[in-house]
């Protein structure tokens, strides 16, 4: 019996998709696979049809905190993947994924390093993302310490949501807080951290996750909304003085993701 799903979150009609899809459906170790939406449309279904896929329509409030938390919602299985539809996930995610969750002691999460896609191509990493996997050694090193892992997310989100396998049995539902607008995973790994049981990170890239101007990440950028948003995190773990220096110097090295259209 299948005890992953991968959910794939499909909005509009993005070029990516069946791309996301073929990635899912193309897994080592097979799991069930369905695709959630709030904008149900002819494009989406054609898909759906094509690959024998079921579509559940959110008739409620959209936006991507509802959306993800729908997206959960909807699973049967143990453990989820919400699958970003502009993203791609190696062959082995799952079956690496499902190992690293069985090993684990009382896994909450797990997580993978991953690396960027950038005009169609697998870019170098950049020093953000190096950065971001030393940050993670500690977590790596002790799943089960609270204090580790809440001090490698005191620093930045250096988690990659699409990347994500949840524990469903784990944690309530909903998951994700209808707060932020681009921070609204960090905000879920803060609370998360506070649970005992082990953050799993697999240190391996299993999933390649898209950088272009119509991603959510992009949008944000380009309309200065995360400033605020970044400070507010950072103040969950340090003084005002100490996090305002902190999300300064994490602005700047957002600028990366700042790029023209595919």
């Amino acid at each position: 019996m299948k005890s992953h799903t991968f959910v794939i979150c499909a909005y509009g009609e993005s070029e990516y998709l069946e791309d996301c899809i073929r990635s899912v459906m193309a897994q080592t170790e097979k799991t069930r696979v369905l695709i959630t939406t709030h904008t149900d449309n002819a494009f989406i279904r054609g898909l759906a049809e094509k690959y024998g896929l079921p579509v559940i329509v959110n008739t409620g409030e959209g936006g991507i905190t509802q959306d993800w938390n729908f997206a959960l919602a909807q699973v049967k299985t143990k453990l989820a993947t919400l699958a970003h539809q502009d993203d791609f996930y190696e062959p082995d995610y799952a079956a690496l994924m499902i190992a690293a969750m069985a090993k684990a002691r009382q896994p909450i999460i797990a997580f993978s390093d991953y690396r960027e896609l950038r005009g169609g191509a697998v870019a170098k990493p950049s020093a953000m993302l190096k950065i971001k996997k030393l940050m993670l050694v500690p977590v790596r090193l002790f799943p089960r310490s609270k204090f580790m892992r809440r001090r490698a997310l005191s620093f930045g989100n250096a988690i990659c949501c699409p990347s994500v396998t949840y524990n469903l049995t784990m944690m309530e539902q909903p998951v994700f807080k209808n707060h932020f607008t681009s921070n609204e995973d960090w905000e879920a790994w803060e609370a998360l951290s506070r649970k005992k049981g082990s953050f799993v990170y697999v240190n391996k890239p299993l999933m390649e996750h898209r950088i272009h101007a119509g991603s959510t990440t992009s949008d944000m950028l380009a309309e200065n909304k995360r400033g605020a948003e970044d400070l507010e995190m950072f103040e969950k773990f340090w003084p005002r003085g100490i996090a305002k220096l902190l999300c300064k110097a994490y602005g700047s090295s957002e600028k990366y993701n700042e790029v023209d259209e595919d």
